[in-house]
């Protein structure tokens, strides 16, 4: 992992959330976006990932998500490999560590 790839725990992005910082990419595929997903996360699936349909996340923390936190991996790096030069940062542990630690979630 490069070092602009970074890992962070659910209560930082939490925290990031709650005051607005954040930019939440979910790369599950839409039937599990659907099922519940993180408030405000925008669906760009690994499995059609292009870089260009991730929102704008000038001065704001671009956080991915998956399921476990390994589909984030390639998403990552395929933003980075795409020119990205802020700082990515991978859910560790995805949706189930996100709910694991109470994070609210929008079905």
């Amino acid at each position: 992992m490069s070092d602009q790839i970074k890992t962070v725990d659910a209560g930082t992005v939490m925290g990031w959330l709650k005051d607005g910082s954040a930019v939440i990419v979910d790369v599950r595929e839409p039937q599990e976006h659907r099922a519940g997903h993180i408030p405000g996360a925008t669906l760009v699936p690994l499995s059609q990932f292009d870089p260009a349909r991730v929102p704008d996340a000038t001065g704001k923390h671009l956080v991915f998500h998956c399921q476990s936190g390994r589909r984030c991996g390639p998403a990552s790096a395929r933003m980075a490999a795409a020119g990205f030069s802020g700082d990515i940062h991978r859910l560790s542990g995805g949706m189930a560590a996100w709910m694991a630690a109470s994070g609210p979630v929008e079905r």
